[in-house]
């Protein structure tokens, strides 16, 4: 994988033999010919392969993922979106990750990254499913890493928001008016009051 200013650019796919560009536009500004590489991936698989042989190396411990599920666009009821799966700073790379909406598995309208570095050796990614959002259906984001005791489900479903109508907002604006004219004119007769005291 290469990345410039801490996004991803392309990264070769050794199984297909071929660059994937994380944007289309890339390719056409650059140019990195994949196949000219897989010699010196197969060097160094070998070199990795000798080092781990030669060396006693004690497996690192598992770093369980933090995980967090949220849209992609403001929610509004009926209408497309996306919801995205973040899985975070878990190491190995090597998760299972399946949707399930009202508890039933989703295999329709999901996608994914690749395992992306992120800080301190260790990897995060994103799980993608497209929906339409109803009132009844509930989301989870269930993921399987060797650091978790057992599955994580990560649950989103539709917040009801309050939203304040137009009435509403026109009745508090009219009583903030009232109760301002009457402020001043209460202060004005109280000022007029003390001034004509002896």
């Amino acid at each position: 994988m290469y990345e410039f200013d801490g996004d991803e650019q392309f990264y070769v796919d050794l199984d297909r033999e071929e660059t994937v560009w994380g944007l289309q536009e890339f390719s056409t500004v650059y140019a990195f010919d994949a196949q000219e590489a897989l010699p010196y991936i197969v060097s160094l698989k070998n070199n990795l392969r000798a080092l781990i042989q030669r060396h006693n190396v004690t497996q690192v411990p598992s770093e369980p993922p933090e995980v967090a599920v949220f849209p992609k666009n403001p929610v509004e009821l009926g209408q497309p979106n996306v919801l995205i799966c973040h899985i975070d700073r878990f190491f190995p790379p090597v998760l299972n990750v399946t949707w399930l909406r009202n508890g039933q598995l989703v295999t329709e309208g999901t996608s994914e990254t690749v395992f992306l570095p992120s800080t301190e050796l260790r990897f995060h990614k994103f799980h993608y499913l497209t929906f339409v959002p109803t009132a009844e259906d509930v989301y989870d984001c269930k993921v399987e890493h060797w650091g978790l005791g057992e599955p994580r489900l990560s649950h989103w479903e539709v917040q009801e928001s309050v939203q304040v109508t137009e009435t509403m907002e026109t009745a508090v604006c009219a009583l903030g008016l009232v109760v301002g004219l009457v402020g001043i004119t209460i202060g004005s007769v109280l000022i007029v009051r003390a001034l004509l005291q002896p």
